[in-house]
């Protein structure tokens, strides 16, 4: 058994992290009889993303967040950073005028 301390950014469990959020973000939606939660995830650098996924690829402490995208949108198809370039992830009910927005839970 290693002693090694895993900090986010470095690379480490990130399959592990995201298998835990997902599933944190499936149990606030069945709690709250959703079909999908409204994810936001804001980076240190100030950028925040409407995201309807996360993926544990590349690995190597990088994760790749996927924006939810709009006709008028300019965001990105794809944004993959350091797990520790997270700030904060909130999860919450969304709105009328969110609606359309949700997370999409990986299927097992």
């Amino acid at each position: 058994m290693s002693n090694l301390l895993w900090t986010p950014g470095m690379a480490g469990p990130v399959e592990a992290f995201l298998d835990r959020l997902h599933r944190q973000i499936e149990d606030f939606a069945e709690e709250r009889k959703l079909e999908r939660a409204f994810v936001e995830v804001e980076l240190f650098d100030g950028s925040r993303y409407t995201v309807e996924g996360l993926d544990p690829q590349p690995g190597f402490g990088f994760v790749t967040i996927r924006p939810h995208k709009s006709e008028e949108d300019h965001e990105p198809d794809e944004v993959v950073v350091q797990v520790g370039a997270i700030k904060r992830v909130e999860i919450s009910v969304a709105g009328e005028e969110r609606a359309a927005f949700g997370f999409t839970i990986p299927s097992a």
